[in-house]
């Protein structure tokens, strides 16, 4: 048993003791005001926990005895009524919940996440690049963003906010608009990259393709670039340490989560001043994974703008319940890893020396959940093991029962369950649950990516977004339009462009015979990050110095731009491969025989062509045929009518010679078009059985324009996704 069970009135005594010792701390000398000054050896966290006169922290949970429901609730007594009053007045009206909202609010913001300063500095938003695109057939209109925060009182910590949203082109009217925290860039981190949709976050659309074809916009906002995701000297840098001038934080102000959140806020001010931008203020949504869940739902706790939360697997600090003790608890998040997220002031209810525990907290997470109210809001987890138990699904779904009756009291609808956490049983994974309020387990990991096509048909009942263009929507009569004009389009998140200076250091290297060029299906043969694909690439091209340049995601505009920016420059390779476009085309099916996706996805194939003449004349370029894909849900084989007249054109781009063409896909698929059991791993990308197939029709080409492989090969290392190696293992 813990040193901190022990309930009754030592924990008032304790709670006295530390708001007096955070008391005299606040009226002290000027020098104990200010903190110590920045230097060598300074530990934030022993300051912080210093302020608040803790001697000790009890160690984070770890190990399998922290997973057993029958011991997971010793603090259910304890147990804040969402609807009672601090004075014991019970909520029975809708008009007594505003003064309700504010206890809860102002508890929350001094004892968990923390108060935002008066004096933030305001922010100046400029748009540093708008680009016209295309999201599966739907014309886009994408704007990067970079928000100044004035540094003019604190020049010493510059803050430039990094932004960027996409919408379908010439809307009817503002449209709602999705945003996305993310790791590294634009569309980084666990919630990012522009994640396919399907079974563990791969297959399928994208979440943005998703939120394109259903009338909305897209965004990311880079939460590093508003607050360093770390404690220590960075909470004196970012917005955190801008508004103190470099200076600690005081107990009660605002940890990262909350200053995540501003930034969201503030790009909500700039669509509400800018009608120019198409984006609906009054329906701005905010998704996070992990601790961006957390994130996401502070966010939309805090500003009730916010039309709409995606929280997914956020665990602790998030949707859990706090005293629920399974996987990740308080004690978790006091460490010196991760207190950075939260207010100092939530050190306490880890302390061991003076001793407080969860139980002691004033508020816990269903009160968080009810602060959304009336607003729709969409609790996500995974399945164990991707999922963990760590992030504790159970203990979310106990907090979202909790806080149905606020829902409720507003005229909305919660869970519908009996309404006891204790024995309210989870629905079967796959069920959407709820109203407003809503849950949903899907059966991948730790990701949001399978819940997005339920979370857009359910957001739909609450937010309706305008029709989108007739040139976008259902088809018409008239004749195929002209060839479309292909432009590169680079991308934007900040994976991307590591990857792009990687393959451009790859390219640098040389002695490369033959040059691999596509989207993910190739990207994976070739990758580090897919050991048992790269090893089926080594046995079959070891000897002929082959190089994989594919990238994850592409279209071929994408692979268009990555062309002309150096990664084919100087490389002089005697064959090319090429397979591109299946993320142009998308899952949708068909919109008719002149559906103009075929004349875009031949039009880019084209253009690529001819950079490769360009930059690498003597090379023979061998095109292969568009893969089958099964992806479409409802109709596994719809678009396969659509890859068929694609392919149709390749193949006429071929002159036998020097631009070769194979089609490989009646090995891997029967005459429908239904992918052959073991040649995918997701109905989408080839596992090692199709990747054989593959390499099986290319092994013949090799060998009559290079002779047989030799006994050494000395093509450059291969690469990987720069996220598998730079994303910080904690999973949350």
């Amino acid at each position: 048993m813990s040193i901190c069970m022990k309930r009754s009135s030592a924990r008032g005594v304790a709670v006295m003791v530390l708001a007096m010792v955070v008391a005299l701390a606040g009226s002290g000398s000027l020098a104990a005001r200010r903190g110590p000054s920045a230097q060598e050896g300074y530990d934030d966290h022993q300051y912080m926990m210093d302020q608040l006169g803790i001697k000790q922290l009890r160690p984070g949970a770890s190990g399998q005895s922290t997973f057993d429901e029958a011991t997971a609730n010793p603090y259910k007594d304890t147990m804040p009524d969402v609807l009672t009053m601090k004075d014991g007045t019970k909520v029975t009206r809708a008009a007594q919940w505003p003064k309700r909202r504010a206890e809860i609010l102002e508890d929350f913001e001094r004892e968990v996440y923390g108060r935002i300063p008066a004096n933030v500095p305001k922010v100046t938003w400029e748009v540093t690049e708008t680009t016209d695109g295309n999201s599966a057939g739907i014309p886009t209109v994408a704007r990067t963003l970079v928000g100044h925060v004035d540094n003019s009182a604190y020049p010493d910590v510059t803050v430039d906010i990094q932004a960027s949203f996409t919408v379908p082109a010439a809307p009817k009217e503002p449209v709602p608009m999705m945003l996305e925290f993310s790791f590294f860039g634009f569309g980084g981190g666990r919630g990012g990259f522009a994640r396919r949709g399907g079974f563990g976050g791969t297959g399928g659309p994208s979440w943005t393709e998703q939120a394109i074809s259903h009338g909305w916009g897209y965004g990311f906002i880079n939460a590093n670039s508003i607050q360093p995701d770390s404690g220590g000297m960075s909470l004196r840098q970012g917005v955190i340490g801008l508004a103190n001038k470099g200076e600690p934080r005081k107990p009660d102000q605002w940890g990262a989560l909350r200053a995540w959140g501003w930034g969201v806020s503030r790009l909500i001010d700039y669509f509400e001043v800018d009608a120019d931008v198409k984006v609906d203020p009054r329906n701005v949504g905010i998704e996070g994974v992990s601790r961006y869940g957390k994130a996401a739902l502070v966010t939309a706790a805090f500003d009730e703008r916010v039309a709409v939360a995606f929280v997914a697997s956020s665990g602790e600090g998030g949707a859990k319940l706090h005293r629920h003790i399974f996987g990740e608890a308080v004690e978790n998040l006091t460490g010196s890893g991760e207190y950075h997220w939260m207010a100092g002031n939530s050190l306490k209810y880890g302390a061991a020396d003076p001793c407080m525990t969860a139980a002691d907290l004033p508020v816990d997470s269903h009160e968080l959940i009810a602060l959304c109210a009336p607003r729709p809001c969409f609790i996500s987890y995974g399945v164990p093991p991707g999922d963990p138990d760590w992030v504790d699904a159970p203990g979310s779904f106990m907090a979202g029962v909790l806080a149905s009756p606020v829902y409720e009291l507003l005229g909305k609808k919660g869970f519908g369950t009996s309404g006891n956490y204790l024995t309210d049983p989870m629905p079967p994974v796959g069920t959407l649950m709820g109203g407003e309020l809503a849950w949903r387990q899907h059966e991948g990991g730790h990701t949001s990516g399978p819940n997005w096509p339920t979370f857009f048909e359910w957001v739909g009942r609450y937010i309706k977004a305008p029709p989108l263009p007739a040139s976008a929507a259902a088809p018409t009569a008239e004749p195929a339009p002209a060839p479309p004009s292909i432009r590169p389009m680079a991308r934007r998140d900040r994976n991307s462009q590591i990857a792009h200076e990687q393959l451009l250091e790859k390219a640098k290297k040389g002695r490369i015979d033959i040059y691999f060029e596509g989207d993910s299906i190739m990207r994976r043969w070739g990758a580090l990050d897919y050991p048992e694909l790269l090893a089926n690439w080594k046995e079959n091209f070891f000897g002929w110095n082959a190089a994989d340049f594919a990238w994850g995601g592409d279209t071929v505009q994408n692979i268009l731009w990555r062309l002309e920016n150096g990664e084919l420059d100087d490389v002089h390779p005697k064959i090319i491969v090429l397979q591109a476009g299946t993320n142009n085309i998308g899952s949708r099916p068909p919109r008719g025989e002149d559906d103009p996706r075929i004349a875009e996805v031949t039009a880019g194939i084209k253009a690529i062509l001819d950079v490769f003449k360009t930059k690498a004349p003597e090379a023979t370029i061998i095109i292969t045929g568009i893969f089958p894909r099964n992806d479409n849900r409802r109709d596994p084989t719809a678009v396969i009518p659509l890859i068929d007249k694609i392919n149709e054109n390749l193949a006429q781009l071929a002159d036998g010679k020097k631009i070769r063409y194979i089609n490989i896909n009646d090995k891997l698929a029967d005459e429908t078009g239904k992918l052959y059991e073991g040649m995918t791993m997701d109905n989408l990308h080839l596992d090692v059985k199709g990747c054989q197939v593959w390499a099986d029709a290319l092994k013949p080409i090799f060998t009559e324009l290079l002779g047989p492989p030799a006994q050494e090969d000395h093509a450059p290392p291969p690469t990987g996704d720069p996220s598998a190696v730079n994303r910080p293992a904690a999973a949350n």
